[in-house]
């Protein structure tokens, strides 16, 4: 299953949004807690530092899956907004599959 996910733009997109979601739960949900409350701030640099890369990423290869599958502004703002909100890019993610599990299906279908 992943390989064939990491052979287009958008399952590569895909595979990113759901790493920049987990690092964004972590980051949130455990690291800042144990900076605030443990006095424990290494594990938030880390976390914090690999966030911060994950969303780089997300970010440019939204702009590569916008531009290779002609996506509206309007769609690829919603994949930003999602990327900001919690849960947001596994909502995406699911959203995603799904279409692509559609389109695969038309593809099938017309042969």
């Amino acid at each position: 299953m992943l390989s064939t996910m990491l052979k287009t733009s958008l399952g590569r997109f895909r595979a990113v949004a759901l790493l920049e979601g987990v690092s964004y739960l972590l980051l949130f949900g455990v690291t800042m807690p144990l900076k605030y409350m443990a006095d424990m701030p290494g594990p938030n640099k880390v976390v914090g530092m690999t966030h911060g890369v994950l969303s780089v990423v997300y970010v440019a290869m939204l702009i590569d899956v916008t531009l290779a599958n002609k996506w509206s502004l309007s769609r690829a703002f919603v994949a930003l907004v999602a990327s900001l909100v919690p849960f947001g890019a596994f909502v995406l993610e699911w959203w995603l599959r799904k279409e692509e599990a559609s389109a695969a299906l038309q593809r099938a279908e017309a042969q």
